[in-house]
């Protein structure tokens, strides 16, 4: 499936080839979110909550309107994998906060994504060190656009 790599791949090559893995990534998630009984946006959502984050903050991150994100922490709420608190600087604020079971289920997820892991696992770890590395040049740029 992979042929030879063009030197230097253009621009369109690279891009292409990062919306293919971010794709494959994405349905692997997508996948795996499912076995746990979460949509996708469910999944995203949970991810995101590595502290308090403001429901206006979660609508900016997953890229919708805030009362879309009301629906989605009422339901994640129900589970028992979200609860939402009042910003101590701000109690007209609501943040929302991974429960234990909540940060629990996302690191399941994340670790039942086979076809990702088997997709890593093709690449060894000096591999491994260089792609985090370039990656890691280029998320800045990506996630601070204006």
């Amino acid at each position: 499936m992979t042929g030879p790599t063009p030197h230097p791949p253009t621009k369109a090559q690279l891009l292409e080839l990062v919306a293919a893995l971010g794709t494959a990534q994405w349905q692997d998630f997508a996948a795996a979110a499912a076995r746990h009984g979460l949509t996708s946006v469910q999944a995203k959502l949970l991810a995101q909550l590595k502290g308090p984050v403001p429901m206006r903050g979660l609508a900016a991150l997953l890229l919708c309107d805030a009362s879309n994100v009301t629906g989605i922490v009422d339901r994640l709420e129900a589970r028992g994998l979200v609860r939402r608190e009042p910003d101590p600087s701000d109690r007209r604020v609501k943040n929302v906060v991974a429960t234990d079971e909540g940060h629990e289920t996302i690191r399941r997820v994340r670790a039942e994504m086979q076809a990702t892991h088997s997709a890593l696992d093709a690449l060894d770890e000096d591999e491994r060190t260089a792609l985090y590395d370039l990656l890691a040049r280029l998320r800045p740029g990506l996630e601070h656009r204006g």
